[in-house]
């Protein structure tokens, strides 16, 4: 358990990594979709997810330079464990009530 948190504990990690579910995006869309980080963490970010093959980046020679990012397949290995994180969320992301444990 203590590698997967030490790759995807990250604050932004799993929002970076649900965004990208949908197929590939630029860096700027990331930007937009990962609402509240800034730019020098999402590079961080990025890195370490690209460091641990979670994604990969394709740089374009164009002006201004475009970059794309897309999910490894052990990128999209995740998306189950999304899927199920998710559903804990809805069920007791803002749950008060202790009487479910």
């Amino acid at each position: 358990m203590q590698t997967a948190l030490d790759i995807l504990g990250g604050k932004w990690t799993f929002l970076i990594v649900y965004s990208l579910l949908d197929g590939k995006k630029r860096f700027k869309e990331l930007e937009r979709a990962v609402t509240g980080i800034n730019t020098r963490m999402l590079v961080k970010e990025l890195k370490s997810l690209e460091a641990h093959k979670i994604l990969t980046r394709e740089a374009f020679a164009t002006v201004p330079p475009t970059v794309e990012y897309t999910l490894t397949q052990k990128g999209k290995d995740l998306q189950a464990t999304m899927q199920s994180l998710h559903q804990w969320t809805i069920d007791w992301g803002e749950d008060t009530d202790t009487d479910k444990v």
